[in-house]
């Protein structure tokens, strides 16, 4: 037994030793090769998104330039697909990611919360030609959502976002068939094709549908009626608390001297940062 004891406590140490090990790796691998590498997405305006140049332009864009010049690094940007970015296990193909991710409790598992850096309400959008007023209009209709995102598990019923002080989540929905895209605007090109025509509405983020129909889409927000209201953080490998500490205080002072209120400003038509 006392020899058992002793294994345990040379195995516990070495475990220490190796996780010691581990802490600060991020920070000293960017700051070593003055260089940061962003997780984001390629096809979510304005958030992030290809310009005709085919460069990467979009508020998170903005967002990951100024903590890349905070911190007096370079920013490369990667855009894996969504559940690869929110999974974890990055090892160590990114820093960051600043991809709009709201914190919850499943995605608190595999990866940490850097912190907040802006809200999102979410909205429910219908064509323009749509007689719905209420989101009780829409109970029993044909609802469009991105999948492996908020939206999708909020219309399922199984929302559980992983923030203090938010209010307890609200369904008012009852949906008759829920269709699930892989792209944030997939869901808009269904619904811009007409009323009803192969959806009735979808539920995203206010500033992706506003952003829709600053571009045309023939589409229109329920007035007054937010399906949910959620924070959006910067993401990072777990268990690097030096590195996550760092990146953290930098997104605070963005948020105490006003340049994310300004970013949300520039992309969205308003202040999305404050608390």
């Amino acid at each position: 037994m006392k020899k058992l004891f002793a294994r345990l406590v040379i195995g516990a140490v070495f475990a220490a030793a190796a996780v010691s090990a581990q802490a600060g790796q991020t920070l000293d691998r960017v700051m070593e090769k003055k260089a940061m590498v962003v997780a984001t997405n390629s096809g979510w305006p304005p958030q992030s998104y290809l310009d005709d140049n085919n460069e990467m332009v979009g508020f998170d864009i903005d967002v990951s330039r100024e903590i890349a010049k905070r911190l007096g690094v370079e920013v490369s940007f990667e855009t894996p697909d969504w559940q690869t970015l929110t999974g974890g296990r990055w090892q160590g193909r990114y820093d960051l990611g600043v991809g709009s991710v709201t914190p919850t409790k499943a995605r608190a598992q595999v990866i940490d919360f850097v912190g907040i850096y802006y809200y999102s309400p979410y909205v429910f959008v219908v064509h323009k030609d749509s007689e719905a007023k209420t989101v009780t209009d829409l109970n029993g209709k044909v609802i469009g959502v991105e999948t492996g995102t908020t939206s999708e598990d909020y219309i399922n019923r199984k929302l559980e976002i992983d923030a203090p002080g938010l209010p307890p989540i609200e369904y008012k929905i009852e949906p008759g068939e829920v269709r699930t895209f892989a792209d944030s605007m997939l869901p808009f090109d269904d619904l811009r094709l007409g009323n009803g025509v192969r959806l009735d509405a979808v539920i995203a983020p206010e500033q992706t549908a506003l952003n829709a129909i600053k571009n045309g889409y023939p589409l229109k927000v329920l007035e007054g009626e937010y399906a949910f209201k959620e924070p959006l953080v910067v993401i990072a490998e777990k268990g690097d608390a030096e590195w996550t500490a760092k990146v953290g205080g930098i997104i605070a002072d963005m948020k105490k001297d006003g340049t994310l209120g300004k970013l949300t400003t520039k992309w969205y038509g308003k202040d999305y940062a404050a608390d």
